[in-house]
């Protein structure tokens, strides 16, 4: 008797689902959202994909704009083959940074002392170390007493 009653229970609330579907027009399998969907994609995409051409090419427009100024201009004041070789490519070619710190206007004896530092293992920075740790220290001395002078260099082309 209670197997009855609960499939009765049960039919009655399928039956019921099935009345609250059909009245309210059909049943949900992506139904109008779906088309909703298609309709955004279908006409949002082409403008979506060429504003976002729009925006990439000008993001590399920027990123590449950005590098140059880092960088530094190559022709605004010579540099040694030293510097170029072993700094330039994180300092940048005027020392104003790149993907390293900026290191422009700092005190020959700073760098000097900075850079020792790496090298001893004083100051952590595993790209620095590497990239110091064979250089003699009298080596590093020019390079300090060369990038500290790169201010002056820079001022007197103004």
């Amino acid at each position: 008797m209670k197997k009855n009653i609960i499939v009765g229970l049960v039919t009655f609330i399928v039956v019921g689902l099935m009345v609250y579907t059909a009245s309210q027009g059909r049943a949900f399998q992506g139904g109008e959202a779906s088309k909703v969907i298609e309709d955004i994609s279908d006409n949002k995409v082409v403008s979506a994909s060429q504003t976002e051409e729009k925006s990439e090419k000008d993001i590399e427009a920027e990123k590449l704009k950005a590098l140059k100024d880092k960088a530094g201009n190559v022709a605004a004041f010579k540099v040694s083959d030293q510097y170029k070789r072993r700094c330039a490519s994180c300092h940048g070619i005027d020392g104003k940074g790149a993907v390293g710190l900026p290191i422009f206007g700092q005190s020959a004896e700073d760098i000097y002392v900075k850079v020792l530092e790496y090298k001893n293992g004083k100051r952590a920075n595993p790209i620095m170390r590497s990239a110091v740790k064979h250089i003699a220290d009298e080596e590093i001395k020019q390079l300090a007493q060369e990038i500290a002078e790169f201010k002056s260099r820079e001022s007197a082309l103004k």
